[in-house]
C-alpha cells in the first residue's frame, strides 16, 4: 500500500514492492519470529528474576487503592506506601506461619491416617470389590490347569539319565561393612536447616523491594511505558493508561475478595464437617481459584483424601465433595456474573493457551499467574494502539464486528448463525437499531462488492433469500430497547458498549404515537410505499423498512423498481398512497437515475410525499445540500429509524393540518427539508 504526498496510507498498490515481496516469501514474518523467541527464552531463562518482579506489579495493582486511600488521608507518599508494603508483609507472614502450623500438626498425625486407609482398602478387597475380584482369579486358575499339562508328566524321567551334580557352595562369606557419617559441625546444620527457607525468603525480599520502588515511581514507569510503546499522542494515551490502571486495580481487588471469601467459606464448612486443618484448605482454595475454570476442584482434592484418610467411614468424604460441589457453581454462576461479569475479559482459548505456557514457563508459579497476567497484556493492548494485537488474539471482544460478521455469515450461506448473531445483539439493542447499524451496514458491503463484481448472481440470490428469511423470522419481535445493562466487569476492562441500549424498555423511536392513535388512512395497506431502487439488494433494505413502519402502525407495501421503471409507471396500482420511500444501497456520484425515478413517482402521485432514504451517508456528493435538493424529493434520511420518524410526523402532520387532535410526533433527526429543496 502506497503513501500519498501527505503521508496517508493510499489504495493504489505499488507493483514494485509486491513484486520483491513476493520474490521473498517469509521475510516479513522472519523478524517477528525471531523476537518473539527471543522473549520467551529471556522469560524462561531468566525466571529466577522476572517471578519476583511479576509478583510484585500485581501486588502493586491491588495496593494502589490502599495507598491513595492513605494518602487521601493526608499521610504522605513514602509513609502511606510503607505503611501499604508493611500491612501486605504482615498478611504474607501471618498466612505462612499459619501454614507452617497447619502442616506440622497434620505431619504428626500421617501415621493414623495411614492406619484408617489400609483399613479402607482392606474392607475393599474384602467387601464386594474383593470377592468379584477373588471370582475372576479362580476362573483364571481352573483355565490354566485345565489348558495345561504339567512338566513332569509331559516328559517321563529316563532313568538311564544321568543326574545332575550338586553345586559346590562357596566358602567365602561377604564382610558386612557398615558406612557411617562424621557428626555435623554447627555451623553445617544450622545450613543444612535453613538452606531450604533460604530461597523462598529471598524471593519474598526481592518482591517487596520491587514493589516499593513501583509503588513509588508509578508515574515515572508509566510514563516510560508510553515512551516505549511510541504514542504519537501522548496526552490521550497517559489518560488511558491511567484509567487502565484503576480499572486493573479495582479489578483485581474485586477477584481478590472474592477468591478470599471463597476460601474462607471452604475453610469454615471443613471445620464444621471435621476435616483435620481446616484454615490450610481454606487458604489452598483460595490460591487454587486463580487457576480458571478448573482451579476450585482441583483444590478439592487434597480436602477429599484427607476425609477418607480421618473417617473409617464414608460420611466425611460425601459431605466434603458435596461442599464444594455447592459452593463453587454458586459463586462461579451467581456471585461473578454480578461483580465482574461471566468472565475476565480472555476468551476462553487464550485462557486455557495461557495458563499452559506460563506453566511451561515458570511452573505452579506461573499457572497461578497466568490470567492475572493475560489480563494485563490485553488490557495493554486495548490502549496502546501498537499493541491492539493482544486484545485481538487473547481478547473475548469478536475478531470481526458485527457488520462483518453479518456479511461473513451472509456470503458462508449460513443464515442459522446469522438469526443467531441477531438473537444476540438484539438482546442488548432495538429492532431498528440492529437494522441500521448491523444489516444494512452489512448489505453495503454485499452492493459494493456487487458493484466491483466480485459477487456472482448465485451469491447474491443467497444474500436476498436470506434477507428475506431473516425478516420473516423477526417478525414477531417489537422494535423496542431493552434495558441496559453493564457489568462491573465491563466498567472494568473498559467494555462501556455493554450499555448499548438507547433507553429502557421504551420504543425504539422516541415519543413515537400509538399505532391506533394515526388517521385511518395511513393505517390502511398501501398507504405507504416502499420503493427499492435499482441496486441488487435495495429491495432489501425496502423490506425491512415496511417492517418497521408496520410495527409503529402505518400501512405499507413493497414495490420493486421494475414496477417504477419508464415502461412500467404508467400501470403502477399505487392506491392511497400518502407517501413513496425509495430506498438505496449503493449509489455514488451525481445520480441521474435518482433523480429521474423520483421524477416520474411524483407525476404519477402528485399528492403524495416522497422520502428517499440515501444509505451510504459517506457520499459526499449526496452530502451537499444542493445536490439533494437537485433530487426533488421531500425528505431525505439516512437511517431506517430516520425514515419511520420521518413518516409518523408525516402521518401526524396531516391529522393535525385537518382540524384533528393529534398526538405528538418527534420531529426526524435528519429529515428536515434542506434548505433551498422545493417543498
Amino acid at each position: 500500500m502506497a503513501r500519498d504526498d501527505g503521508g496517508q496510507a493510499s489504495l493504489i498498490p505499488a507493483v514494485p514492492k509486491r513484486i520483491a515481496a513476493a520474490e521473498t516469501p517469509g521475510r516479513g514474518f522472519a523478524l517477528p519470529l525471531l523476537i518473539a523467541a527471543l522473549i520467551v527464552a529471556a522469560l524462561y531463562f531468566g525466571r529466577e528474576i522476572l517471578i519476583p518482579i511479576a509478583i510484585a506489579v500485581l501486588l502493586s495493582f491491588v495496593l494502589w487503592p490502599l495507598v491513595s486511600l492513605l494518602r487521601r488521608l493526608r499521610l504522605g507518599r513514602t509513609a502511606s506506601i510503607g505503611l501499604s508494603v508493611l500491612t501486605c508483609l504482615g498478611v504474607v507472614g501471618l498466612l505462612t506461619l499459619i501454614i507452617g502450623l497447619q502442616v506440622a500438626d497434620l505431619g504428626s498425625n500421617l501415621p493414623q491416617y495411614q492406619r484408617t486407609i489400609e483399613r479402607k482398602l482392606e474392607n475393599l478387597r474384602e467387601g464386594p470389590v474383593g470377592s468379584v475380584a477373588g471370582y475372576m482369579r479362580s476362573i483364571g486358575k481352573h483355565l490354566q490347569q485345565a489348558g495345561s499339562i504339567p512338566e513332569d508328566k509331559a516328559k517321563p524321567q529316563d532313568p538311564t539319565a544321568p543326574r545332575p551334580a550338586p553345586t559346590v557352595q562357596n566358602p567365602d562369606k561377604p564382610v558386612l561393612v557398615e558406612v557411617r557419617e562424621r557428626e555435623l559441625t554447627p555451623l553445617e546444620l544450622a545450613e543444612r536447616l535453613l538452606s531450604p527457607a533460604l530461597a523462598p525468603l529471598a524471593t519474598t525480599g526481592i518482591v517487596f523491594v520491587v514493589l516499593m520502588f513501583i509503588l513509588g515511581q508509578r508515574e515515572d514507569l508509566r510514563d516510560r511505558l508510553i515512551r516505549l510503546a511510541g504514542s504519537s499522542d501522548l496526552h490521550r494515551t497517559t489518560v488511558a493508561m491511567n484509567d487502565a490502571a484503576r480499572r486493573l486495580s479495582r479489578f483485581f481487588l474485586v477477584q481478590l475478595a472474592l477468591n478470599a471469601g471463597f476460601g474462607v467459606a471452604i475453610g469454615i464448612g471443613l471445620w464444621i464437617i471435621g476435616v483435620p486443618s481446616p484454615i490450610l484448605w481454606g487458604i489452598f482454595t483460595a490460591l487454587m481459584r486463580f487457576v480458571p475454570y478448573v482451579g476450585a476442584f482441583l483444590s478439592a482434592l487434597l480436602p477429599l483424601l484427607l476425609a477418607a484418610a480421618v473417617d473409617p467411614g464414608w460420611h466425611m468424604v460425601l459431605a466434603t465433595a458435596a461442599l464444594f460441589l455447592i459452593l463453587e457453581p454458586i459463586v462461579g454462576q451467581v456471585v461473578e456474573p454480578l461483580l465482574y461479569g461471566h468472565s475476565t475479559g480472555l476468551s476462553p482459548f487464550a485462557v486455557l493457551v495461557s495458563a499452559l505456557f506460563w506453566t511451561w514457563l515458570w511452573g505452579p508459579v506461573g499457572l497461578l499467574l497466568s490470567t492475572p497476567l493475560t489480563v494485563c497484556l490485553v488490557v495493554l493492548g486495548r490502549h496502546v494502539d501498537q499493541l491492539e494485537f493482544l486484545d485481538v488474539l487473547f481478547g473475548d471482544r469478536p475478531a470481526l464486528t458485527p457488520v462483518e460478521n453479518f456479511y461473513q455469515r451472509l456470503l458462508a450461506d449460513d443464515p442459522d448463525e446469522a438469526q443467531e448473531l441477531a438473537e444476540s445483539i438484539l438482546s442488548e439493542c432495538s429492532l431498528s437499531s440492529y437494522y441500521d447499524d448491523v444489516v444494512l451496514k452489512g448489505l453495503q458491503l454485499a452492493a459494493s462488492d456487487a458493484r466491483r463484481g466480485v459477487l456472482t448472481e448465485e451469491q447474491l440470490e443467497r444474500i436476498r433469500t436470506a434477507i428475506d428469511e431473516l425478516v420473516t423470522d423477526l417478525a414477531d419481535r417489537e422494535d423496542v430497547a431493552p434495558a441496559a445493562q453493564t457489568s462491573l466487569a465491563g466498567r472494568l476492562l473498559g467494555r462501556d458498549a455493554d450499555a448499548a441500549a438507547p433507553c429502557d424498555g421504551e420504543p425504539a423511536v422516541p415519543g413515537a404515537p400509538a399505532p391506533e392513535t394515526l388517521p385511518a388512512p395511513w393505517r390502511q395497506k398501501g398507504a405507504v410505499l416502499c420503493v427499492a431502487g435499482r441496486g441488487p439488494l435495495d429491495e432489501a433494505a425496502s423490506t425491512m423498512l415496511s417492517q418497521l413502519l408496520e410495527k409503529n402502525g402505518l400501512g405499507t407495501r413493497v414495490v420493486p423498481f421494475a414496477a417504477v421503471s419508464r415502461a412500467r409507471i404508467a400501470d403502477l396500482d399505487a392506491g392511497e398512497a400518502r407517501m413513496v420511500c425509495i430506498s438505496y444501497l449503493e449509489i455514488s456520484g451525481t445520480p441521474a437515475h435518482l433523480r429521474y425515478l423520483v421524477q416520474r413517482v411524483r407525476r404519477r402521485l402528485p399528492q403524495a410525499r416522497i422520502l428517499v432514504g440515501l444509505w451510504p451517508t459517506d457520499d459526499l456528493a449526496l452530502a451537499d445540500p444542493e445536490a439533494r435538493a437537485a433530487l426533488g424529493a421531500d425528505d431525505h434520511v439516512t437511517s431506517l429509524r430516520e425514515a419511520v420518524e420521518a413518516c409518523l410526523a408525516a402521518a401526524t402532520g396531516e391529522a393535525a393540518s385537518a382540524g384533528r387532535p393529534a398526538p405528538v410526533a418527534p420531529a426526524p433527526r435528519s429529515a428536515s427539508l434542506p434548505a433551498g429543496a422545493p417543498a
